[in-house]
């Protein structure tokens, strides 16, 4: 009977190790450093956006002072968000108060948006802000996939392989 205690113990520990090393990742959680952050996203912006060092002068700066402001804008609907989940039960003037916000948030967002555009539209050719446009797009998203559990990733990439090759060929 010992034994087979033993046993049972030796495998419990053997998998759990196994599945430590396979994910590559353990219950410690990192923590989020903005200032890393924000040099690899201008660094990745410059780049994608094809920015000569004296355009990436003056436009990273005020593309940082826009995505601060933006947000700014959204820190009070995010914390109404966090109250509401951690409530059991949400009355219907909290959750209109909720939706309220979200609705003015987004419309602040956006005349800050064109707010922006408009300055950086004296800093750069339409061109390369429109490749700044299409590289903070791709740079969130291959953050989120970067965040996803290391299963989930390649699932990911499948599906989109999946759905660009049945994109293709209704395209035919």
């Amino acid at each position: 009977m010992k034994k087979w205690i033993l046993w049972i113990f030796i495998a419990t520990v053997m998998f759990s190790m196994a599945d430590l090393t396979v994910s590559g990742q353990t219950n410690v959680r990192q923590t989020f450093n903005r200032e890393d952050f924000g040099a690899r996203r201008n660094a990745f912006i410059t780049a994608e956006a094809g920015l000569t060092a004296e355009e990436a002068a003056k436009f990273i700066p005020l593309e940082n002072e826009f995505k601060q402001k933006l947000f700014e804008v959204g820190r009070d609907c995010r914390r109404l968000t966090r109250e509401g989940q951690n409530k059991q039960k949400m009355s219907d003037a909290e959750y209109k108060k909720l939706i309220d916000c979200h609705l003015e948030t987004r419309l602040k967002e956006a005349h800050l948006e064109k707010e922006y555009f408009e300055k950086f539209n004296k800093l750069l050719s339409p061109e390369k802000l429109y490749k700044y446009h299409l590289a903070d797009a791709k740079f969130s998203r291959e953050l989120v996939i970067e965040r996803r559990p290391a299963g989930d990733r390649n699932s990911n990439r499948n599906n989109n392989r999946n759905s660009d090759t049945n994109r293709n060929r209704n395209e035919r």
